[in-house]
Formats: structure tokens, sequence, C-alpha cells
């Protein structure tokens, strides 16, 4: 009694390496966003440790370019951090919809898979009933001759 494979397992191991392949770029996706996040509050704390102290002409335009530059610096930051987080959301739907892909499959490979063992189950069991059955015809003891004479 073989077990019958189930017909879609090919298809089924390709939605489940896309899904995977889905989740790494999920994965990396959340990755940049958090390092990009980790990048502009270093960049804010840097930004906040600029002096205000002036003592002479030179000290305030150091001052107001560094803190043109942060300001600048900050704002690239930040668009490339809304972009991260766009390139996340699309991520995520990917994976969510490669994930659905692969779902519909893997309840298909379980109802095959209960199928399959109820049918062998069935065989098994009809093969039991049937040597039962015969073990059965062969025992049944004739009347021995004593007991045939009243």
């Amino acid at each position: 009694m073989t077990r019958q494979q189930f017909r879609l397992a090919g298809l089924l191991r390709l939605r489940q390496l896309e899904q995977d392949q889905a989740a790494a770029r999920f994965g990396a996706a959340n990755a940049r966003q958090r390092a990009l996040a980790v990048r502009e509050e270093a960049g804010r704390a840097d930004g906040d440790r600029i002096s205000s102290d002036v003592d002479t002409s030179a000290a305030l335009r150091a001052v107001a370019a560094a803190r043109a530059s942060s300001t600048s610096m900050l704002a690239e930051l930040r668009a490339l951090a809304e972009l991260a987080e766009s390139e996340r959301d699309a991520a995520q739907l990917e994976f969510a919809a490669a994930r659905a892909r692969t779902i519909g499959l893997e309840k298909l490979e379980a109802r095959h898979a209960e199928a399959a063992a109820a049918a062998e189950l069935a065989v098994e069991q009809g093969v039991l009933d049937e040597l039962g059955a015969t073990r059965r015809g062969q025992q049944s003891p004739a009347r021995p001759a004593e007991e045939a004479t009243p």
C-alpha cells in the first residue's frame, strides 16, 4: 500500500520558497528602517549638542554652518526613512500575498494527507475484515460423531 503523492507538492515548494524570499525582503526592509531611525536619532542628538555659545563672529558663522549642515542631514535622513517605510510597507504586502498563496496549498496538502490516510485505513480495515471472515469460516468446528448420536 503506497500512499499517493500530493500532485501539487512541487508548486507548494515553489510557493514556500517565494514566501521565504518575501519574508527575507520584509526583514531586510524592517532592518533598514530601524537603522535609519537610529541614524536619525543620532543626528538629532548631535544637532542638540551644537553649542550656542558664541564669542566671535567666526564662532557664530561656525555654529550657523553646523546647524545648517545638521538640518540638511536630518532632512535627508527623514526622506530616506520615509522611502524605507514605503519599501517596508510594500515588502509586507508582498509577504502577506505570498503567505496567502502558500496557505491555500498547505490546506489542500493537509486535506490530501487526511484523505490518503483515511483511504489507507479503509483498505487496511477491508483486509482485516476479510482475514477475520476467512478465519471464522475455517474455524467452524464440525460436530464430533459422538455428539451427533442421541
